[in-house]
């Protein structure tokens, strides 16, 4: 069984930064194989898509309310998922998420990813 393990998230100022890790473990070709991506969902909001990395790791894509702060990254060796996000703002809190997607290829809606982390919380604070 496939799983997924963000780690990294907590309590920052705004301005500040972040890095959140996703560790995937299990059977097969578990991670190198798939797209990954970020989701966020904050308190009574819909599930957001954040950023997403191609299975070797040279295509990206980014939501336009996180380009320019945030960067996606893959260790494929180590079946890590990063995000790298700086600037944080208040608007930035929310659950993290970690998911893996169907196919190879950068995707950027909910029902294309099939396995996800149970999430990491970000709280940004003014």
């Amino acid at each position: 069984q496939v799983q997924l393990v963000e780690s990294g998230g907590g309590l920052v100022q705004a301005g500040g930064s972040v890095r959140l890790s996703c560790a995937a473990s299990g059977p097969g070709p578990t991670f190198r194989a798939y797209a990954m991506g970020w989701f966020r969902q904050a308190l009574g909001k819909e599930r957001e898509f954040v950023a997403a990395i191609s299975w070797g790791g040279s295509g990206t894509a980014y939501g336009d309310s996180v380009k320019g702060r945030f960067t996606i990254s893959r260790d494929n060796a180590n079946n890590r998922l990063y995000l790298q996000m700086n600037s944080l703002s208040p608007e930035d809190t929310a659950v993290y998420y970690c998911a893996r997607c169907a196919g190879s290829g950068v995707k950027f809606t909910v029902r294309e990813y099939t396995v996800w982390g149970q999430g990491t919380q970000v709280t940004v604070s003014s």
